[in-house]
C-alpha cells in the first residue's frame, strides 16, 4: 500500500482520519475523500499542467490524493516534489487508427494497465477516481466494474470522426457510475455526440491557470528579447505548445512567409517540442519548410522552455493556429501576461477570445486571413494594447485556480455523497501542498 502524507508532507502509514472536537468535547473521526489520480502517460501538456495545479492546491483539509502515472516521462517527479503518493503503472498505448495490427497492440496495452490499475484501486480502496483524459476514463471504468467506485472522466480532447468514438460514447453512457467534466462547452457537445442523454452526466467547468505566474511585466519582457538576441524585431510574433500537426505550426509558417512581405523586420518564436508518435518528423519538417521558403534565419525554434511566461511577455502578438483546440490553456496564458492574441476559431477558442474584443479570430484552415490579421495587428500597437488590457480583464475575473477548485471540489462532493469537512470560508487557516512545499524549502517546518 502506498504511503500517504499528511499537511506537513510528513510520510504517514496512511490518512483514514483526522480528530475533531464535538461541541460536547467529545473527539470523533472526520473522514477525509481519498481521491485516486490516474493519468494514462507520464508525458506533460495541458491536461498535465492542470492537475499539476489541481493537486498543489486541493484542499487537504478535505481531500487526501493519490496519483498514478506512468514512470517514463516528467510527471512522475513532478507529483513528487508535492510530496503525495505516487504509484506507477505502464504507460497506455491506444490511438485512434484503421490499422488492424495497431488496434490489436493498442487492446493488449489497454487490458496490461487495466488490470494494474485495478489493484491499485482495490489497495487504496478510494472514494472516487479522477481519470485525467478519455482514455484514463476508459481504462479507469473497466479496472472498477464490480468494484462500484464512482468514476470521473476528466474531458481535455475533442473526440474525432471515427467509429471508435461512437463507441466511446456509448461505453460511456452505459457507465452509470461514471461521470464528466468537460474544459469547455465544446468538449462538451462533442462528447455527447448523437447521445442526447449523455449530456446530464457531462458538466463544464472551464479551465484556469495561477494567475500569480503570469503578471505583465515589461522589464522581464525586454530582458528576454535582449538574451534571445531579438531586440530590433518587429513585431516578435509567437506560437507555444507542443509540435504536432494539430497545432498548425506548419501553416504558421507558411502564413508568417507572407507576413514578412510587409514587416520584413517580423521575427516568429516557435516554442515547444514533440511528445508524442511520429511528432519528431513534423518538428523536423517545420526546420525544412522554413529553409525552403527562405525565412530560417527568422524563424527561431526555441523547443521546449520552462522560462514561458518570460517569452511571452517578449512577444508583441500570440498566434494560436489548432485545427481541433479543446480550450486552449495556452490563451489564459497569454491573456494574464498581458499578450494580445489571434486565434484561428476551432473548439473551445471562441468561449474565451471575443472577437475584436480581447483578440482576434481568423476561420480556421485560412492562411492568408492569418497572415492578414499579423500584419494589421503588427501595424497598430494601440490596437495590441487595447485587446490586452481586455484579455487581462477577462481573465482576472473568470479564470483564476480559485474558481476552478472551487467548482472542482464542489463536484467531487456533490458526486460522492460527502459533504465537506471544511467549508471554503473556514480553510482560511489550512494550508495547500502548494504552501507546505513553500515552507519546506524555506525551511519553516519542523
Amino acid at each position: 500500500m502506498a504511503a500517504h502524507y499528511g499537511n506537513k508532507g510528513a510520510p504517514t502509514e496512511g490518512r483514514p482520519y483526522k480528530q475533531i472536537r464535538t461541541s460536547d468535547g467529545r473527539s470523533k473521526k472526520n473522514q477525509f475523500m481519498k481521491i485516486l489520480f490516474y493519468n494514462h502517460t507520464g508525458q506533460v501538456s495541458g491536461a498535465e499542467r492542470l492537475l499539476l495545479m489541481t493537486l498543489a492546491r486541493l484542499d487537504r483539509g478535505n481531500f487526501d490524493p493519490i496519483v498514478v502515472c506512468p514512470e517514463e516521462g516528467p510527471l512522475a517527479n513532478m507529483v513528487g516534489h508535492l510530496t503525495l503518493p505516487t504509484e506507477i503503472v505502464p504507460g497506455l498505448e491506444a490511438r485512434f487508427t484503421w490499422r488492424l495490427d495497431l488496434l490489436v497492440r493498442y487492446l493488449k496495452s489497454f487490458f496490461q494497465v487495466m488490470f494494474k490499475l485495478r489493484r491499485q484501486i482495490s489497495s487504496v480502496k478510494p472514494d472516487l477516481v479522477h481519470a485525467n483524459s478519455i482514455r484514463a476514463g476508459l481504462v479507469a471504468s473497466v479496472a472498477t466494474l464490480g468494484l462500484a467506485t464512482p468514476i470521473i472522466w476528466h474531458l481535455h480532447d475533442l473526440l474525432p470522426r471515427h467509429p471508435l468514438s461512437s463507441l466511446i460514447r456509448t461505453f460511456a453512457f452505459l457507465s452509470t457510475r461514471s461521470r464528466m467534466i468537460a474544459v469547455s462547452q465544446a468538449v462538451a457537445d462533442n462528447f455527447r455526440g448523437a447521445i442526447a442523454p449523455l449530456q446530464k452526466r457531462v458538466t463544464v467547468i472551464l479551465n484556469a491557470i495561477e494567475l500569480e505566474r503570469f503578471c505583465p511585466d515589461e522589464q522581464t519582457g525586454q530582458k528576454m528579447r535582449a538574451d534571445l538576441g531579438l531586440a530590433g524585431a518587429e513585431p516578435l510574433i509567437g506560437i507555444v505548445g507542443q509540435l504536432t500537426p494539430r497545432k498548425g505550426q506548419l501553416e504558421l509558417i507558411q502564413a508568417f512567409a507572407q507576413t514578412l512581405v510587409e514587416l520584413p523586420r517580423a521575427v516568429l518564436l516557435i516554442v515547444g517540442a514533440p511528445l508524442f508518435n511520429r511528432d519528431a518528423e513534423y518538428g523536423r519538417l517545420l526546420k525544412q519548410t522554413a529553409a525552403d521558403v527562405g525565412i530560417a534565419s527568422q524563424v527561431l525554434m526555441l523547443g521546449e522552455r520552462s522560462d514561458v511566461p518570460a517569452i511571452m511577455q517578449a512577444l508583441d502578438l500570440l498566434v494560436i493556429n489548432s485545427t481541433a483546440e479543446p480550450f486552449g490553456l495556452v490563451a489564459l496564458e497569454a491573456m494574464a501576461c498581458g499578450t494580445p492574441i489571434v486565434a484561428a476559431v476551432s473548439g473551445g477558442i471562441p468561449e474565451l477570445i471575443e472577437h475584436n474584443q480581447n483578440g482576434w479570430l481568423v476561420p480556421q484552415g485560412d492562411t492568408q486571413s492569418l497572415a492578414s490579421a499579423m500584419v494589421n495587428l503588427g501595424r497598430q500597437p494601440e490596437l495590441r494594447t487595447r485587446f490586452a488590457e481586455q484579455g487581462k480583464q477577462h481573465i482576472v475575473a473568470r479564470f483564476s485556480a480559485e474558481r476552478f477548485l472551487h467548482e472542482l471540489e464542489n463536484f467531487y462532493h456533490y458526486h460522492s455523497g460527502q459533504k465537506p469537512k471544511i467549508t471554503h470560508e473556514e480553510r482560511a487557516g489550512a494550508k495547500s501542498a502548494s504552501e507546505i512545499r513553500l515552507d519546506v524549502q524555506a525551511g519553516g517546518i519542523s
